[in-house]
């Protein structure tokens, strides 16, 4: 038997075929022009708390439900995937220093490029105006849900390309430790297949041939169940990423290190097992499940947070020992000596610090008495803005500042502008995420049409005004990075400095013998996980009578 050998933590001087990197750069393409499109309709959402009506300024629009939509697929499920597609398949293939499957890269490619178009043409025709939940009895366009099961479809195929690439290189390296970035990589995407197929067989079993007329009726509840068991376990699936970029790129980045390569891998496995069986605690007021299911799922929803909470123990070291090395002292010395005038570095750093309080008003989601105070106004919003909308938005942003030089080899265009640019969105979310958070706790609904509301209560007028004045900075942050990334595509300066992967070291060398070694075992931990999910969801549908009762509506 071969003996177990160390890996090198940063293999320099790899480089990705050039046909290879060009898909990767227009997969990253896609969503930042998802990105783009949504954030115009970001902007006329936060707006309409203020009391403010732009919805009129956007040709072919047809209402609030249509935007509310667009926004919604465009950033937090194109935008998101197609970020995903391009970053994890390049990581991973720079940590093995080998190229991937190119069959598989394209097919990723052309699959993500046909789902848009699909979803694209149901949102703009106002055939889809169902919200990015998709909800039944509210009916889309087949060339929906088609459409987003295709971008799902683009997923597993990089998932399937990034594990073919990891198996190579276990069969050329036998017995040793995979490397660590590309062992998460594939365990964030590993996660989300999983939790991705509920809603595939929702929308292909059940909500495709349900608008195609071949069945009349529809079960709201078992397909809005399917959802969320996708749904909460999809906030993982875009946080992951980031999470990526916090343990094993922004240590680099600061002159730090990653404090230890079995702690984060058993991070990452915690998230395989516990992302998933959690959905329930987005039905805690849907009758037809029962009580005990709600509170289990409500336990497992606080059980996940724990690996979020070593993650912010791990991050939180590694910038310590970053800003000590560069001459920082004291018991807060070193927070200064950071690399603050690195717009990448910077916008993860915000990020980080945004999601403390995202995490902290999840809690509240998840709490079986204090949801109903919360459930269904703008609190919720509120909340996932600073989760989904800057944990993670703001950290891809951030890795954008090095990740597009380094495919299109030019220069970071506006240093300062990038900077700029993750300071006023930061900021911008921080007072949009006050004034959502104190709107939803005077009950002002979420997903309303504020400006035009007849039943507009007095005490939503500060928190609508801070909603619309938030936005308005998260909006002008974005369109901020989108001059420094389309300045750096096509003015940036070629050659000088030359730019690698900020792969960061551990502490200590992986271990070579002992329990460790199970950690690499990705195939046994997806069997525990699915072994948890059974336990979690089995009841359910074990005992659930299908009743197809609704049939489908479409009201906007």
């Amino acid at each position: 038997m071969a003996t177990p050998t160390s890996v090198v933590v940063d293999p320099q001087g790899y480089e990705l075929p050039d046909s290879q990197r060009r898909v990767l750069r227009w997969t990253l393409y896609i969503g930042y022009a998802a990105l783009i499109a949504g954030v115009f309709h970001g902007l006329a959402n936060a707006l309409s708390y203020a009391g403010i009506n732009i919805i009129g300024w956007f040709p072919g629009l047809s209402t609030y439900y249509q935007g509310l939509t667009a926004h919604g697929v465009a950033n937090v499920l194109i935008f998101t995937f197609s970020f995903s597609n391009a970053f994890l398949p390049l990581l991973t293939a720079r940590a093995l220093s080998r190229p991937l499957n190119s069959g598989l890269l394209w097919a990723s490619f052309v699959t993500l490029v046909i789902g848009n178009v699909l979803t694209v043409y149901a949102v703009v025709s106002n055939q889809a105006s169902v919200l990015y939940t998709s909800y039944a009895p509210l009916q889309a366009h087949w060339s929906y849900y088609l459409g987003l099961v295709l971008v799902v479809v683009s997923t597993w195929l990089a998932m399937l390309n990034m594990w073919s690439a990891m198996r190579g290189w276990r069969a050329e390296n036998p017995g040793g430790r995979t490397p660590l970035l590309a062992y998460v990589c594939v365990a964030s995407y590993l996660m989300w297949f999983l939790a991705s197929l509920p809603i595939a067989v929702s929308f292909l079993g059940f909500q495709l041939p349900w608008t195609l007329g071949l069945t009349e009726l529809i079960d709201p509840l078992l397909t809005r169940t399917l959802f969320w068991f996708t749904g909460h376990a999809i906030v993982y699936a875009w946080l992951l990423p980031a999470y990526v970029s916090w343990y094993v790129l922004i240590p680099r980045q600061v002159q730090g290190s990653l404090i230890s390569d079995s702690y984060t891998r058993i991070v990452f496995i915690l998230f395989l097992m516990l992302s998933i069986p959690t959905g329930l605690h987005h039905q805690y007021t849907d009758p037809g499940i029962s009580t005990t299911m709600k509170a289990l799922h409500g336990v497992l929803t606080f059980g996940v947070f724990f690996p979020s909470l070593a993650t912010a123990f791990s991050v939180i070291a590694a910038l310590e020992m970053g800003g000590r090395r560069r001459g920082g002292t004291g018991l807060l010395g070193w927070i200064m000596k950071l690399p603050w005038g690195d717009p990448s570095v910077t916008a993860q750093i915000l990020a980080m610090l945004t999601f403390v309080l995202g995490g902290a008003t999840g809690l509240v989601n998840a709490s079986y008495t204090m949801n109903q105070v919360i459930h269904n106004t703008t609190w919720v919003p509120g909340h996932f803005h600073m989760t989904v909308g800057t944990a993670v938005a703001l950290t891809l942003m951030g890795v954008g500042y090095w990740l597009v030089p380094y495919l299109t080899r030019r220069a970071l265009w506006g240093r300062r502008t990038a900077l700029a640019s993750a300071w006023v969105y930061a900021v911008g979310v921080l007072v949009f995420a006050r004034g959502m958070i104190s709107g939803g706790l005077e009950g002002m609904p979420r997903r309303t049409f504020m400006a035009e509301a007849s039943y507009y209560n007095e005490a939503w007028r500060l928190p609508g005004i801070l909603t619309g004045i938030g936005g308005s900075m998260m909006f002008a942050g974005v369109m901020l990075f989108f001059l420094v990334i389309g300045m750096t595509i096509v003015a940036g300066r070629r050659g000088g400095e030359p730019m690698d992967v900020p792969i960061s070291e551990t502490l200590t060398t992986p271990a070579t013998s002992g329990w460790e070694l199970t950690l690499d075992r990705l195939g046994w931990w997806a069997v525990a996980a699915v072994v948890l999910i059974l336990i979690a969801y089995g009841p359910f549908f074990l005992g659930y009578d299908i009743r197809p009762v609704s049939p489908g509506f479409r009201l906007f």
